[in-house]
């Protein structure tokens, strides 16, 4: 095993379920493969249906005394975890790379990226302001407060996964609440580096348990996430037709969904377009991340004046990749 691997806490076989601590995984074995060629990288051990259970109870407890941690406070713990971030930020970096099939510049793009919402957050800890307002009534006064809302569900995808737990778990964290993590099982290896980076921050605190996570088949612990009425939110990243599936289901509970999902992107290109601009725009929108963002370019809508011309060019900078 690589020694970058080693360094992340990356065994053999990990666990897949963490609530407050590891534990043993007793949902079935899951083998994280190399995109590039097939091989196995190592195996992870995905949570069952009672160490879901587990991980929720854990995050409740946790949530009820986070909520009262101020939120400087709690902004403080967030700069911590960012500065881990830092210090490992290659060797994740070279793990997103080796799982998810990026390019190593991009997975150290990735990690980047979970740095930059740790500083935003420490930002927004000190910044939850509510207006004043003057009531109509005597002797009273009027105030909005925000309050924590309780235990998120967070339901990542592959070809980002580090960087949209983050997005949201730190941001969940400034605003006093938990998370229970389901990362895609096309990239698990990832997320358990990623718990094994933040958690240590949170337990010298006092707060081990705040982030919590569940490897497992959508089926069934997916299935148990988004249905779960003690998780007033869920958010999550994937295809359009996960998005429909978990935003009926966490309606028809009165839940709250915050959903990021693929779509069929297109660039125009008009008879007056640059092409100095157009044909880099193109090629990066469709192959960075290779390929695989919400956001890729999927489409091209051209002028037939400029079809020949765009399509000669971009045969061309494919040549080049």
């Amino acid at each position: 095993m690589s020694d970058f691997l080693k360094t992340l806490g990356i065994e053999d076989v990990n666990s897949g379920a963490y609530a407050g601590r590891w534990l043993e995984g007793k949902g079935g074995e899951l083998k994280s493969r190399n995109p590039h060629d097939n091989s196995v990288i190592a195996t992870v051990r995905m949570a069952d249906e009672n160490e879901f259970e587990e991980a929720v109870k854990v995050a409740q407890e946790q949530f009820d005394r986070w909520r009262m941690y101020p939120a400087p406070k709690r902004g403080e713990i967030v700069r911590q975890m960012g500065d881990a971030l830092r210090e490992y930020k290659d060797p994740l970096g070279r793990l997103v790379s080796l799982e998810s099939g990026k390019i190593y510049q991009e997975g150290l793009g990735e990690v980047q990226e979970m740095i930059d919402i740790c500083d935003f957050a420490v930002g927004l800890s000190r910044q939850m302001y509510g207006l004043t307002m003057h009531s109509e009534r005597p002797y009273h006064r009027m105030y909005e407060q925000w309050h924590p809302i309780g235990v998120m569900g967070l339901v990542t995808s592959f070809n980002f996964p580090t960087a949209v737990m983050a997005w949201n778990s730190m941001i969940a964290a400034v605003a006093g609440d938990a998370v229970v993590w389901k990362p895609s099982s096309k990239t698990p290896l990832t997320a358990v580096a990623t718990m094994n980076i933040l958690n240590p921050i949170l337990r010298q605190h006092g707060f081990d348990g705040l982030f919590n996570m569940v490897v497992g088949r959508g089926a069934t612990i997916g299935e148990k996430l988004i249905r779960d009425k003690r998780l007033p939110l869920v958010s999550a990243t994937g295809s359009t037709a996960m998005g429909q599936r978990i935003g009926t289901v966490v309606a028809q509970r009165l839940g709250r969904s915050l959903l990021e999902l693929g779509g069929n992107n297109a660039i125009i290109v008009t008879p007056s377009a640059d092409m100095k601009l157009a044909i880099p725009g193109i090629v990066f929108g469709a192959v960075g991340t290779a390929g695989q963002r919400c956001t890729s370019t999927r489409r091209i809508i051209v002028h037939k004046s400029m079809k020949d011309k765009l399509v000669a060019a971009l045969i061309k900078a494919y040549d080049q990749i």
